[in-house]
């Protein structure tokens, strides 16, 4: 199943990034995405199935992060390999190998999806929330740019 979606703004966003330096500019895109995420992520903590104890709870292990486990990175191809402006943010299980389980089933049950339904049903409403989010983010962060270049200026 494919998806198309038609994306626009980013020749504005980009030429508003360019005014801060990489690292600002990543963090903006970082809180952004996160921001955005968390509804998604709170989506999938609802769905997923709950444990007998603390230590078998699905629910619990869903994050939102920059960060993948050793396992999850070897299973990961980055799209932006060698991007070193790129940010990515993932929003799902931890390193539990259950989750995979759970989401599409094995041998002993059948499955019990939590993240592809929130994702369906979030997707588009968390790209209006990443467009607002971005653009909040961008504007704070030149802001704070300019203040700081102001306080320099002045000695």
């Amino acid at each position: 199943m494919s998806v198309t979606i038609k994306l626009t703004g980013f020749s504005e966003l980009k030429k508003e990034l360019e005014q801060l330096s990489k690292s600002a500019g990543k963090a903006v895109l970082r809180r952004a995405l996160k921001k955005s995420a968390q509804p998604l992520a709170d989506m999938m903590r609802d769905l997923a199935p709950r444990g007998d104890t603390t230590t078998d709870d699905l629910a619990d292990s869903i994050a939102i992060s920059s960060k993948l486990s050793k396992r999850q990175k070897g299973l990961h191809k980055r799209m932006f390999r060698d991007d070193k402006a790129s940010v990515e943010m993932f929003v799902g299980a931890g390193p539990d190998p259950a989750a995979v389980n759970q989401e599409f089933g094995n041998v002993n049950h059948g499955p019990q999806a939590f993240a592809r339904p929130a994702w369906e049903q979030d997707k588009m409403a968390m790209l209006d929330r990443l467009s607002q989010d971005l653009w909040a983010e961008l504007e704070k962060s030149i802001k704070r740019a300019e203040a700081k270049a102001a306080r320099q200026a002045r000695g």
